[in-house]
């Protein structure tokens, strides 16, 4: 399930008024927004792309109150929010006609590092009810809880000391902490301080919470600090410095347990990073999702696929394709998508196990689709010394038959499991199809003992090169020359087993269920 967003007061409760304050929200504050895109002047001008264009907060950056205008009246849509630095009058009236919300930035704050703190509000700060996106990956629910246990403010930053998330601020928030919220650096005699009196030093030997006294000089306010450990990956080495938790300490007294809190919330934090660290972002769920592999039912109703595509900024009713990759041991992704956005820059790849799925929104030729999976193949045999297979689905009529072709891409890659040599190492969906169709087939039959002849079972029990003298036979369509050549035996040989097969099984070969019926026994036993 997706998540459907966050509501918009919640995002401006996240970013807090550090950062931004809301001028007017004529829809209110309740409406979901769930991507956001940055826009100038040239994008003004010249359009932006399907998915961008499609946003629900805009990013109005270096933008001025005229092209805002104008921007604002050529929508087609209503974005829920647009975020401005010093927003015109004019520019709040027209927005709010057009019921678009007007959210005012702090001047001093960096666009880029509002975007990405916005972006990881909605990849972690999202939809309670999805398991990927609750409070095991919260980092800015983790800050504001520990911030009310040990009243205190809290920022949690990284091993550069890049904020990554921070409890609410009140006017007692001092330079220090502003600045780092706005990624801006910290005034320049705060950092010497800090450096000189070894605090960081403090931070990466251990879990013990550092003391920062107070510089009434520096505007400096007491802090405590504690370092988060992220674990090394390798039992024999010690935890790796991940980044730092900031107690900021206002006119009250911080909790009597403030240190405990704070070694506590260290651990939650050393967790939930080493869990962002490995999940995967909210592009690679989407494509997941649209290739059948998100653990649920695979998303194919036209409504639910455009908005994918949208998120994603791909075509969905163009012509697609899907490329499997597979092979004895790991498929090097990397490797693969750096190939694959060479060959189309839309091309969409995410791995699954030890395979690796390419989705092509928009494609052409089923041949030119051939012949460059072929060429991926040979250069990782050549390259890196891999022997890969390749499966093709080609061409689908959209993005809603993504998902069951990626499930016939499987159904190749199973079979050849079973039968190495009867699919070729780049094959497509509709050149295997008969040998998976059959070889299913069988293994049904093979699952269900009742289903073989009893007659089958017979014959191989008295007479093992009967039956095998049989079942070529019976794949040369009863050709005794050919079956004679296949067995390199002469043709009365080939004669005079057949008499004594019919004789065994008591009955002619002459009736054709009776051949489909052994033929399929015979397979099947053979499992």
């Amino acid at each position: 399930m997706r998540s459907a967003g966050i509501g918009l007061g919640q995002l401006l409760l996240a970013l807090d008024a550090t950062l931004v304050s809301l001028v007017e929200a004529p829809r209110g504050l309740d409406l979901p927004v769930a991507s956001a895109a940055l826009i100038d002047s040239d994008d003004v001008r010249l359009g932006l792309p399907a998915g961008a264009g499609a946003a629900d907060a805009f990013f109005l950056l270096g933008v001025t109150d005229d092209e805002a205008l104008r921007w604002i009246e050529h929508q087609t849509g209503t974005p829920v929010a647009i975020f401005v630095k010093h927003p015109a009058e004019t520019v709040v009236a027209r927005a709010v006609a057009a019921g678009i919300a007007v959210v005012s930035v702090d001047p001093r704050a960096r666009w880029e590092r509002i975007y990405q703190l916005v972006n990881h509000v909605f990849e972690h700060h999202g939809d309670r009810t999805d398991p990927h996106t609750g409070s095991g990956t919260d980092l800015f629910g983790l800050a504001q809880s520990i911030a009310e246990r040990s009243r205190g403010m809290i920022s949690i930053e990284d091993a550069d000391s890049h904020v990554l998330a921070y409890s609410a601020s009140n006017a007692e928030a001092d330079e220090l902490r502003r600045s780092s919220i706005l990624g801006r650096a910290g005034p320049p005699e705060h950092l010497k301080w800090i450096g000189q009196w070894g605090i960081f030093d403090a931070l990466r030997a251990g879990p013990e919470v550092v003391r920062v006294a107070e510089r009434p000089e520096l505007g400096l306010r007491p802090r405590l600090a504690v370092g988060i450990h992220l674990p090394s990956g390798d039992a024999r080495r010690p935890p790796v410095f991940g980044g730092t938790i900031w107690l900021q300490q206002g006119s009250s007294p911080l909790a009597d347990d403030a240190d405990e809190v704070l070694r506590g919330g260290a651990v939650l934090a050393a967790r939930i990073m080493s869990r962002l660290a490995t999940a995967p972002s909210t592009h690679t769920v989407r494509v997941r999702e649209l290739l059948g592999l998100a653990g649920e039912q695979a998303v194919s109703q036209s409504a639910e696929v455009a908005e994918i595509a949208r998120e994603l900024g791909i075509a969905a009713d163009e012509k697609a394709a899907v490329i499997g990759f597979a092979g004895d041991t790991s498929v090097p992704g990397e490797v693969i998508a750096l190939s694959a956005s060479a060959f189309r820059a839309d091309a969409q790849v995410v791995s699954a196990g030890q395979r690796v799925y390419v989705l092509l929104p928009k494609t052409g030729a089923a041949a030119t689709v051939t012949s460059w999976a072929r060429g991926v193949v040979a250069a990782l045999r050549r390259e890196l010394g891999l022997t890969l297979r390749a499966v093709i689905a080609a061409p689908l009529a959209g993005l809603p038959a993504v998902a069951a072709a990626r499930a016939d891409v499987d159904r190749v890659f199973d079979s050849a499991t079973r039968h190495p040599g009867a699919i070729g190492q780049v094959s497509s969906v509709a050149e295997a199809r008969t040998t998976v169709l059959l070889d299913e087939i069988v293994s049904q039959v093979a699952g269900q003992p009742r289903l073989i002849d009893p007659r089958v079972h017979k014959l191989r029990d008295a007479d093992p090169m009967l039956a095998e003298t049989l079942r070529i036979y019976l794949d040369s369509f009863g050709d005794v020359a050919a079956a004679a050549a296949a067995l390199h035996v002469h043709p009365n040989t080939i004669r005079y087993r057949v008499r004594r097969i019919e004789k065994l099984l008591g009955s002619t070969l002459g009736d054709a269920d009776d051949r489909l019926v052994l033929a399929l026994g015979l397979r099947a036993s053979e499992r």
